[in-house]
């Protein structure tokens, strides 16, 4: 259970970064470095998801529903 909230925190994180990403990206007209730094916060959040959703899987903490 504890995995699936943390995949559920880790999802709104990265919604929450592509958001900031796309607030900085509009209002900031010198420079996108912010803009570059919350998209690669994104990138690393999604990265250490896909790495958390395959180690669930192989430990046996997610899986497939029962039928």
């Amino acid at each position: 259970m504890l995995i699936k909230v943390i995949i559920v925190l880790t999802l709104l994180v990265i919604v929450g970064s592509l958001f900031s990403a796309l607030f900085f990206l509009s209002k900031d007209k010198s420079g996108g470095e912010r803009t570059v730094k919350a998209l690669t916060v994104r990138i690393g959040l999604s990265i250490t998801l896909f790495i958390l959703l395959m180690l669930g899987y192989y430990f046996g903490l997610i899986g497939h529903p029962p039928i």
